[in-house]
């Protein structure tokens, strides 16, 4: 059976490989658009279930695994920050305080397809402005949803749920996921 990991993401492609000893990188390619009256968990869902669909129509009878994660501060959707400036608005925004990360899962086969997702809430520490500055330099919150890694230290201060899940691939939904679409 041919997996596919619809992500170029390192951490993503590093976590999967607690679950998968080989699979193929292949990212989607499409932008990534959402209706904005959804709740922020079907947001999620549904960015990885695009993801999914687009790399599965292009590798029929492969086993495609999408994430898509999202930082929730309120009612507010912070995605990848576009620039530094924006970086350092969204740590500055998210300092001393708690938030939701949701990740959306989609696996599909030709047996079936499969979505959930994962929500943790996560606590920052109160980020100085030295440090907010020289973690922007760093280039590290570039691509990360909300501008930071939970493996970055002195980021986050506690957290409550799955580790995997802010790094951006649930492990254990995921595998369950796998399961459920390979198994007639």
């Amino acid at each position: 059976m041919k997996y596919i990991l619809a992500s170029a993401s390192p951490r993503r492609r590093e976590l999967l490989h607690r679950i998968l000893d080989s699979f193929d990188i292949q990212p989607a390619i499409s932008p990534e658009t959402y209706n904005d009256s959804l709740f922020p968990e079907n947001v999620a869902v549904s960015l990885a279930e695009s993801k999914c669909d687009e790399v599965y129509l292009r590798n029929p009878g492969s086993v495609v695994i999408a994430c898509d994660t999202i930082v929730v501060l309120g009612k507010e959707i912070l995605g990848k920050p576009a620039d530094e400036q924006e970086a350092s608005e969204m740590l500055h925004r998210l300092s001393g305080k708690t938030h939701q990360v949701i990740t959306g899962v989609c696996v599909r086969s030709s047996i079936k397809r499969e979505s959930a997702f994962e929500s943790t809430e996560v606590r920052f520490n109160q980020l100085t402005e030295d440090f907010i500055k020289e973690y922007v330099s760093s280039g590290s919150p570039l691509d990360k949803a909300g501008a930071y890694g939970i493996q970055d230290k002195g980021v986050v201060k506690e957290y409550y749920g799955s580790y995997t899940n802010v790094v951006g691939l649930p492990v254990a939904l995921v595998s369950r996921l796998i399961q459920e679409c390979t198994t007639i």
